[in-house]
């Protein structure tokens, strides 16, 4: 049984991708970690988390949950990139409204939306914010907001990163590009010029960097950012190759290395918020987008990080899409 620390997270978003994996690093730390989500259900890996029913749409729900905690980790999106511009800085406010009423540190995981094309291809946590997109500029208001409350006596903490991927993943270009969940990989459509390099945070890395950094809370400033490094890969299409490595050692076939359908995605982003959304943020994978982590090796002392392969390998197994 694992000891407790003393410290309690609330973790709005668990059942997803980046908050469960903080939530499963914090619980594996001795921190107590209350799960708010919609309706019933929990994830077995986080079978000792103290699940309460709410919404974050809700300030009442997020305020109840976060009575006595340390931190609040706000890792709770709406599924499908849809209504995001009617949703996302509402859910920001009940958990600004919240930490401050208990003097939690909000916990943030980032992205490189914020980011416009004149600050690629080398993005430091001083990098200008010039978004060219809808949700780049939700995102540059979200941290604004955030920048905010931390003049006013709350604390934040933002790590921004790449592509996330990893295990329940399920909203990431990993699993809904890349690869089809339940299906073994017969081909792989990469989204990019192969030579360009994208970046890449596995979720069990980012969640014990997050871990490792709450650790020194005290260390942080009011308003504090780090950029993760995570699965730099130039070229880019190495990811790709990774996945091909990774079938043929489980004895699959060697899956072909496609071309994105972005013809598709265009035609049909009309009709389809998911393509719309994707549609505009192509760019990304058009030019290099790679996050310098320098301050954050100063800070910890290294970065986590699972090698590539093995990295994949446990994306491919929880998605299904490996020989049985």
């Amino acid at each position: 049984m694992t000891k407790t620390n003393g410290k309690t997270a609330l973790v709005v978003g668990a059942k997803g991708g980046v908050g469960g994996a903080v939530a499963a690093r914090l619980l594996a730390d001795g921190w107590t970690v209350k799960a708010l989500a919609r309706g019933r259900g929990t994830r077995p890996d986080l079978a000792t988390a103290q699940w309460m029913q709410g919404d974050a749409m809700n300030a009442d729900d997020v305020a109840r949950a976060a009575a006595g905690v340390d931190v609040i980790v706000h890792a709770v999106n709406p599924p499908g990139y849809k209504d995001w511009d009617k949703l996302v800085l509402p859910m920001m406010d009940n958990t600004i409204a919240a930490a401050k009423a208990v003097g939690a540190r909000i916990v943030l995981p980032g992205t490189v939306y914020n980011y416009g094309p004149d600050a690629l291809p080398d993005l430091t946590e001083e990098s200008p914010q010039n978004p060219v997109t809808v949700k780049g500029s939700i995102r540059v208001a979200l941290e604004r907001r955030l920048r905010l409350a931390a003049q006013e006596g709350a604390r934040v903490l933002i790590l921004r990163c790449g592509d996330f991927y990893g295990p329940h993943a399920g909203g990431s270009w990993f699993t809904q590009g890349l690869v089809k969940p339940g299906k073994t990989v017969t081909s792989i459509p990469y989204p990019g010029p192969h030579a360009v390099g994208h970046a890449w945070a596995y979720l069990p890395d980012v969640a014990e960097t997050v871990a490792r950094l709450l650790a020194r809370e005290s260390e942080l400033a009011a308003f504090e950012t780090f950029h993760f490094g995570g699965h730099w890969l130039e070229p880019g299409v190495d990811m790709a190759r990774a996945i091909q490595r990774v079938v043929v050692a489980r004895g699959g076939r060697q899956p072909t290395i496609t071309t994105f359908p972005w013809w598709l995605v265009t035609l049909a982003s009309p009709f389809v918020t998911m393509f719309r959304e994707l549609r505009e943020m192509r760019y990304l994978w058009q030019r290099p987008v790679r996050l310098e982590n320098a301050k954050l090796k100063a800070f910890l002392g290294s970065e986590p990080h699972t090698p590539l392969d093995q990295a994949v390998a446990t994306t491919l197994t929880d998605a299904g899409c490996l020989p049985a």
